[in-house]
């Protein structure tokens, strides 16, 4: 099981870093729903972990977008 990562610790993180995060768990659930569908994944819940890590990291990203522009 993963650990989760905390929400001060995206913060403090680049919005470059952010988006180079969120590709990788795209790239990382794609390979887990694949798994999945093939009754090979022994943890299903890292699928839940991983989407609601990418939403804190987007969620972060749109805060900083929003930063910028006022």
């Amino acid at each position: 099981m993963t650990t989760r990562v905390k929400p001060q610790a995206i913060r403090e993180m680049s919005p470059d870093d952010i988006t180079t995060r969120v590709a990788e768990l795209r790239e990382e659930m794609f390979n887990l729903r694949f798994r999945n569908d093939m009754k090979q994944l022994d943890n299903p819940l890292k699928i839940r972990e991983n989407r609601r890590e990418m939403a804190r990291l987007l969620t972060v990203l749109k805060e900083k977008e929003t930063a910028v522009r006022r």
